[in-house]
């Protein structure tokens, strides 16, 4: 150890520190201890950084201390910076923007929210090695900004509670295929519907939650698109995006005077109410209308965006019969998610070359969909989220880009500080 203090020098320190994290994040991982993880960075802090007294409760002696230079100041101060945004971001709370109108009125584009690790409990990274404060692309070059040389299985520390229904959920795109690991999927954010063991159903668009309608509450604003007709006179479209908040493209019809607008009750009752129209009317996908852009994929359901189910989200412990029948329905589940090798054979599933009648799942799904139903690529169409997709719980709005606006007005001031419903 001696002759290793003299080779190294003033790196000793450095070495030590690294070498004693990675044992001690292993012996945490080992027993489970969790929240430990967060001890090297005050060790760090205290043999390197010295950001934070931690003995205040000391008197401070008096005494000549050798002052850092400059460069080494900076280094310091951006290292301790780094590593403490990293932890902050990966264990407790990280921002995220709505890129797309899927989740309007209740989130809308051009909302910066921040989301809580806590909440479900953090997600141990799964591919550790990567540049800091990054998903899964440089900002420079666009090349990935991770390492698979190191996996770790999918582990989630406590949290404070689990997901409930109607919670809204930032999770990774289950559906996506083009290689990427887990942890450096795509980022979504729809509501959760339905947990573990629930039984949903859409009829004529009204979503049945185990036979009863979805909870309604406010701040969820549900829209869909509606036919409106009217008796000749032009539809304004900054008067409507101005006085009644319409955001969405308003397409015409077939016929003359007709229009698709995606509306909200409230919008809806509002255009009901003026003199020149003379139809509003909810588009619906009539049961047994389908094709082959809806979960699962199979001509033998006949489901499509307002029509669906009976479904039963999977519930980890639980086993179901398998068959042809429905292997559809779990193919994705048993093989994609949790990494079986599945074949079906003249009508008969082997898994794991054994032959299967019946599966038992190793983790809880969920089903995730938009409150703008009728523009909102979600669970629908792409089927169960497992819960090692589950990023975190969208908690508030910190800031608001309004781009049709102009000025001042681009920010939206109400919505600063808003949380998340």
């Amino acid at each position: 150890m001696k002759k290793l203090k003299e080779v190294l020098g003033k790196s000793f320190k450095v070495v030590i520190f690294i070498g004693a994290t990675i044992i001690w994040s292993l012996f945490v991982y080992s027993i489970d201890g969790e929240w430990l993880y967060f001890a090297p960075l005050i060790a760090g802090d205290i043999l390197f950084w010295e950001t934070i007294s931690w003995q205040f409760w000391k008197k401070k002696k008096k005494k000549t201390k050798k002052k850092k230079g400059e460069l080494r100041s900076w280094f310091d101060a951006i290292g301790f910076a780094v590593i403490a945004a990293t932890i902050l971001r990966t264990f407790l709370i990280e921002a995220y923007t709505i890129p797309t109108s899927s989740m309007e009125k209740s989130m809308l584009v051009g909302d910066f929210l921040f989301v809580s690790k806590v909440a479900y409990g953090p997600r141990v990274p799964m591919t550790p090695i990567a540049f800091p404060l990054v998903h899964h692309t440089m900002p420079i070059g666009g090349g990935k900004s991770y390492s698979e040389s190191v996996k770790l299985p999918y582990h989630r520390m406590k949290g404070l509670h689990n997901i409930e229904r109607n919670d809204c959920v930032v999770f990774n795109w289950p559906a996506e295929d083009i290689g990427r690991p887990v942890d450096k999927k795509e980022n979504y954010v729809k509501r959760c519907v339905g947990i573990p063991g629930d039984v949903l159903e859409l009829k004529n668009a009204q979503l049945f939650v185990n036979g009863a309608p979805q909870e309604e509450f406010e701040g969820m604003k549900k829209q869909w698109t509606y036919y409106v007709s009217t008796n000749g006179i032009g539809l304004n479209k900054n008067i409507l995006y101005k006085k009644y908040d319409i955001t969405e493209p308003i397409k015409r019809g077939v016929n003359p005077n007709e229009y698709n607008i995606t509306l909200t009750n409230n919008s809806r009752d509002a255009f009901k109410t003026f003199p020149y129209i003379t139809r509003v009317e909810k588009r619906i996908d009539k049961k047994g209308n389908s094709t082959h852009y809806f979960f699962p994929h199979d001509e033998n359901y006949k489901w499509n965006v307002d029509n669906f189910g009976p479904l039963t989200i999977p519930s980890a412990g639980s086993t179901i019969d398998i068959s042809s029948a429905n292997i559809s329905i779990y193919k994705d589940i048993i093989g994609r998610y949790e990494e079986n090798k599945l074949e079906v054979i003249n009508d008969s599933i082997y898994i794991n070359d054994k032959l299967a009648t019946t599966y038992t799942f190793s983790m809880d799904y969920y089903w995730m969909m938009g409150d703008n139903r009728h523009n909102s690529a979600d669970s629908r169409f792409w089927g169960f989220v497992p819960e090692n997709h589950i990023v975190g719980k969208a908690l508030f709005v910190w800031m608001s880009w309004d781009t049709n606006a102009k000025g001042l007005k681009k920010i939206r001031w109400n919505r600063l500080f808003r949380s998340v419903k």
